[in-house]
């Protein structure tokens, strides 16, 4: 079983969709528990998500320094810098890949 670390270099594009969902969901809304992250989730997919899955989602962000977690009563999740500057480097791309298919202007 691998294990990821804070030192592993790994980019929004290595994860899946629900792992940067979650952090733009934490992008939008700040600071925020598991429940609330999973509501969010589970309405926006069609298929269903359940809890213990997102807790993981959670701390695999947390391994990959993208997410913190303030560990007191209720536990909250939030981005870090490198969350931060990983989701703007994600637009950034988005928006010149847009442009790139988008043909001429």
């Amino acid at each position: 079983m691998s294990s990821y670390t804070k030192s592993d270099n790994i980019s929004l594009a290595d994860l899946s969709a629900a792992h940067r969902d979650l952090l733009w969901i934490l992008s939008q809304t700040g600071p925020s528990e598991s429940g609330p992250l999973h509501h969010a989730l589970t309405d926006y997919y069609t298929d269903r998500i359940d809890q213990a899955r997102i807790c993981d989602i959670l701390e695999e962000l947390i391994e990959h320094d993208y997410v913190t977690e303030q560990t007191h009563d209720p536990t909250e999740y939030r981005l870090t810098e490198s969350g931060r500057r990983a989701l703007s480097t994600r637009q950034a791309w988005q928006a010149g890949t847009h442009n790139v298919s988008g043909g001429h202007e």
